[in-house]
């Protein structure tokens, strides 16, 4: 069995960013996804958002492909809220990770549980909040020697 420490931020927003998160759904919907991680084998920290967003702070495990296990979480949830509350409800197609450090994972988890607070006071991590398909992927360091 493999030891594993694999933390990661993970984003996404509903499709077009529509408020389509109403507070009745909230903790439903945050249930279901931390339910799906643990289903498959990984762990959900935290799980908070607004209405058009939500962020999630997950442990996946090294036998599933982090594009796989999002797509465990946003089609859990997304047929939960769907059937649950008889909404049409829809994730958009992309999503941004960042990965996370084991001492920063703390700070993570209270970024992440407090999300109304953070943009109600205008505090939020622009990086965490928005993209665009040109943010895809990490930018072009200069060569390494050793590579």
């Amino acid at each position: 069995m493999p030891y594993w420490r694999c933390y990661c931020h993970i984003v996404w927003a509903t499709d077009h960013r529509e408020p389509l998160i109403s507070s009745e759904m909230e903790t439903p919907i945050y249930r279901i996804i931390a339910h799906k991680g643990n289903d498959q084998g990984g762990k959900v920290y935290a799980v908070g958002g607004m209405a058009d967003h939500i962020h999630v702070i997950a442990a996946s495990p090294p036998s599933i492909a982090p594009a796989m296990f999002i797509k465990g979480l946003k089609g859990a949830s997304s047929r939960f809220a769907h059937t649950e509350f008889q909404r049409p409800f829809a994730w958009q197609v992309g999503y941004g990770i960042f990965s996370i450090s084991q001492q920063n994972l703390s700070k993570a988890i209270e970024y992440v549980l407090n999300q109304k607070q953070h943009h109600g006071a205008g505090t939020v991590i622009s990086a965490m909040e928005r993209f665009t398909s040109e943010d895809d992927g990490p930018k072009i360091m200069p060569q390494i020697d050793w590579l």
